[in-house]
């Protein structure tokens, strides 16, 4: 899942972040309220992690803007154990859970699953395009054998990063994205831009995932990127 994390605290954003990335999760972090509202409205995230208590916008003011604005976005509230009138205020602003300070990461993932289970459904845990259908709670990812004449194992076995970067091409199909969109949402701002990690990683889901001598699902396009084919009804 993709979330939006909004936390000011360094050395708390560091440790969640890595414990989120660990369980599978692409996450966009902001250190302040006002970055954090910004990237809010302009991209679509799964779910958002808000913390109460970061400079600019708080994140009560924050959540105020989205649901005037009309997005429905799932968020999960931060807070202080004792801000008891702020988690009140959230729920009343249409938060749809909170956690108190200091919490385990393993909490927060649990929490994070049981919102979108509530709010999506059980249809938004999964992506299925083509023959290719993925879990994105179990992180199973199966091959449908009878819509591709798939010769490869039904369950398919993907590492988490193969996993993570299917899954963001699934999340679109037919939209190309750049090798650059595709290192900062898959493996973070660390890596040079001229790394070919994603080049070999595309190559290795290929592997794994395309039908023998069926249609790729996985389209190259030349000086641009990638993207997961966009099978239509009759394919």
């Amino acid at each position: 899942m993709h979330i939006l994390y909004v936390e000011d605290e360094a050395k708390i954003a560091e440790f969640v972040r890595a414990g989120l990335k660990e369980q599978g999760f692409l996450v966009d972090y902001c250190d302040n309220g006002n970055d954090g509202y910004a990237r809010a409205l302009e991209l679509e995230y799964d779910v958002i992690v808000l913390d109460i208590m970061v400079p600019g916008k708080d994140g009560l003011a924050i959540l105020k803007g989205l649901r005037r604005a009309g997005r429905n976005t799932p968020v999960v509230l931060l807070t202080a154990r004792n801000e008891l009138d702020d988690r009140l205020e959230g729920l009343n602003l249409g938060a749809d859970d909170y956690i108190a300070k200091p919490f385990f990461v393993e909490e927060l993932v649990a929490r994070i699953h049981a919102v979108v289970r509530r709010v999506s459904g059980d249809r938004q845990n999964f992506l299925h395009v083509g023959a290719i259908k993925l879990d994105r709670i179990s992180r199973e990812v199966t091959c449908d054998r009878h819509s591709l004449a798939c010769s490869l194992p039904e369950v398919i076995e993907l590492t988490t990063r193969e996993f993570n970067l299917l899954e963001y091409l699934m999340r679109s199909p037919g939209r190309v994205f750049t090798r650059t969109q595709i290192l900062e949402h898959v493996w973070g701002y660390d890596f040079n831009p001229s790394t070919n990690l994603v080049d070999v990683c595309i190559q290795r889901l290929r592997k794994k995932i395309e039908p023998l001598g069926g249609t790729g699902c996985i389209d190259s396009i030349r000086g641009v990127g990638y993207c997961f084919h966009k099978f239509d009804s009759t394919s």
